[in-house]
C-alpha cells in the first residue's frame, strides 16, 4: 500500500462525489493530514474537496470541532463516540456531504492493553443518514498504519456514496 493506491482511491471518491453533486471534508488525528493529502493529490479535487480539519490534540478537537470536554474523558480521544462528535462537527463547520473522522494509535508507543498501538477509529457521515462507526485493529509500523487507515476510511466512503 503506498500514496498512489490512496490517490487511486481518492479519484475514485471524487468521481462519485462529482457524479452525486457532493462536497467532502475530513477530520484527522493519528492521521496527520495524509487523507487529505490524497485528496489533493486528485487534479480537480476542489470541485468535489473544501476543507479539512487536522486535529490531533484533545484541545483542537474540543475547540475547533466541538468534541465535549465529557466525551473526552468519559470515553477517551481513540473511541467511536470521539469519532462521531469529530465528523459531526467537520461536517457542521464545512458544510460538506460526507465527512471522515479519524482518531487512532499509530505507535510505536502509546498503546495500552484496552487499545494496543494499531488500534483506530473511524467515523462517516453523510448527509442526515446516521453516523457509521467502528474500531479496527492495524498491524504494521506508524506509517502502515496511518496508511491502512486512510485506505480503509476511503474503501468505505466510496460504498456510502454508491
Amino acid at each position: 500500500m503506498n500514496l498512489q493506491s490512496l490517490e487511486n482511491l481518492s479519484s475514485r471518491l471524487g468521481a462519485e462525489l462529482q457524479k452525486n453533486n457532493m462536497f467532502f471534508t475530513c477530520a484527522e488525528s493519528c492521521t496527520g493530514g495524509l487523507l487529505s493529502q490524497s485528496i489533493v493529490s486528485v487534479a480537480g479535487s476542489s470541485r468535489w474537496f473544501g476543507c479539512s480539519f487536522v486535529t490531533y490534540s484533545n484541545h483542537s478537537k474540543s475547540k475547533v470541532l466541538g468534541v465535549s470536554k465529557d466525551t473526552l474523558n468519559s470515553f477517551g480521544a481513540v473511541s467511536e463516540e470521539v469519532v462521531s462528535e469529530m465528523v459531526e462537527g467537520a461536517l457542521r463547520e464545512s458544510k460538506a456531504n460526507l465527512g471522515i473522522a479519524i482518531s487512532g494509535i499509530a505507535g510505536p508507543s502509546g498503546g495500552t492493553p484496552a487499545r494496543p498501538v494499531g488500534t483506530v477509529c473511524i467515523a462517516w457521515k453523510l448527509d442526515q443518514a446516521s453516523t457509521i462507526r467502528e474500531t479496527f485493529l492495524f498491524e504494521g509500523n506508524r506509517n502502515e498504519v496511518r496508511y491502512k487507515t486512510v485506505f480503509k476510511a476511503l474503501e468505505v466512503a466510496i460504498e456510502l456514496v454508491n
